[in-house]
């Protein structure tokens, strides 16, 4: 995928970004929550960041990916517990303060970090 310029990406999130991050954030949630679209849901996760500001989305390679996390059946018991509620709050309050736009920059880190949040999902790159 190519790198945006900067005026494409601020237009983006003027017109876009700032009401359809929301959209993105809540659906990925209710397909979360179903446990059978959850893998749906955390693709849409994932994406939050491009959906926000036209940011590059992510992708690694599998051992890549691997290292460092928590064990599958950490990350599942975490997302039962606290994970599933949690990321909703995390992502609202993020989505909220990109819509201030003096809050996006904590809103951008907020929501790079929200598959940690949801599942204990760690990226490294």
């Amino acid at each position: 995928m190519t790198q945006r310029s900067l005026p494409a990406r601020v237009l983006w999130f003027v017109f876009i970004g700032w009401w359809a991050t929301p959209i993105v954030v809540n659906t990925a949630w209710l397909l979360n929550v179903t446990v059978v679209l959850l893998p749906i849901g955390i693709k849409l996760i994932n994406l939050v960041p491009t959906v926000l500001t036209l940011a590059e989305p992510r992708s690694l390679s599998e051992p890549e990916s691997a290292r460092g996390q928590h064990s599958l059946p950490v990350r599942a018991i975490y997302f039962a517990f606290v994970g599933w509620w949690l990321s909703l709050l995390w992502a609202n309050v993020a989505s909220f303060l990109a819509m201030t736009v003096v809050g996006l920059p904590v809103a951008i880190w907020m929501l790079n970090r929200l598959p940690y949040v949801t599942s204990l999902y760690r990226f490294h790159g």
